[in-house]
């Protein structure tokens, strides 16, 4: 098969499963819309569980979410724990593409949400238990903080509490969605039209003689501050490129945009790096375990 048959099968391909993924993430965005601001205050007002409630926030497959936590953080109104929960939950649009593909592998996303909510969890509670005083803190500016109004802004620029429902529910969701949509088809093609003039097996026996290499690999991708790094993950697990191990490490570090917004501070710049190197910590050990895992490695 010459290039130009090759390239044009392989974006076909690509269109038909690019159509079927934007179709998934469109609806899940049009209905989380509905809840994102009510997530991120009931997240504030509960701060004796907030780890917990910080993973399940997290989980929420919307960017947004790790801005929104990390401009809490920001503020006052989280602790450090609650927002490695958030972050080690984040997942950007990994889970509405492992959604999307309708393999015999389409149910390890749920294994995906259940890792990240109990890693979140686990690893925020014991943040807090070590940082008491931080806790303190907060809890402090929360009893002397008098409902001052909150504006989150999320990974578009836009008001997370968008008072145009026009905006909030539809506009949003849909220019979002359509630029997950580019990166999906830029990602899916490139990796195909790669896969075919390489060759499947040459790709695949060099990733399996540096398999232990992809858990490190995956991080470094995640920790890219833009939703096309989860992408890029998700696509190369289903493509078989990536063992669910590595898959699960690059996505516990990818908080997307909230890495960004965090680090635009620098009253807080020390415990920025201390979340991001217990956030990549936390996820070299659970990619390396679970890398031993029959059928996960």
């Amino acid at each position: 098969m010459d290039f130009w048959s090759l390239a044009l099968d392989v974006l076909l391909d690509t269109l038909k499963d690019s159509c079927i993924v934007f179709a998934i993430v469109l609806t899940l965005h049009v209905l989380l819309s509905f809840f994102e601001g009510k997530l991120a205050s009931l997240l504030k007002k509960n701060k004796r569980y907030a780890p917990v409630l910080g993973s399940l926030f997290g989980i929420v497959p919307e960017c947004g979410t790790s801005v929104v936590g990390a401009d809490l953080y920001l503020k006052g109104h989280l602790t450090m724990g609650t927002l490695i929960a958030i972050f080690l939950a984040c997942s950007d649009e990994a889970l509405p593409i492992m959604f999307g593909n309708f393999s015999s592998t389409w149910w390890m996303a749920f294994l995906m949400i259940g890792c990240k909510i109990a890693i979140g969890a686990l690893v925020g509670t014991l943040v807090d238990l070590f940082m008491r005083k931080q806790d303190e803190a907060v809890e402090e500016h929360m009893e002397h903080c008098h409902g001052d109004e909150d504006v989150h802004i999320g990974c578009c620029g836009h008001e997370v509490e968008e008072e145009n429902p026009w905006k909030e529910h539809l506009l949003h969701p849909l220019l979002h969605s359509l630029k997950i949509l580019a990166y999906v088809i830029v990602i899916s093609f490139a990796f195909g039209l790669l896969v075919g003039l390489v060759g499947e097996e040459n790709i695949m026996g060099w990733l399996s003689s540096n398999r232990y290499w992809s858990p490190l690999m995956a991080i470094a991708v995640g920790l890219i501050p833009n939703c096309a790094s989860s992408v890029m993950l998700s696509e190369l697990w289903l493509e078989g490129a990536l063992p669910f191990a590595s898959l699960l490490s690059g996505l516990l570090v990818n908080a997307g945009l909230g890495v960004f917004v965090l680090l635009k501070s620098k009253k807080k710049l020390k415990e920025s790096f201390l979340i991001l190197g217990i956030c990549v910590l936390t996820a070299a050990i659970a990619g390396y375990g679970f890398l031993f895992i029959p059928g996960l490695g």
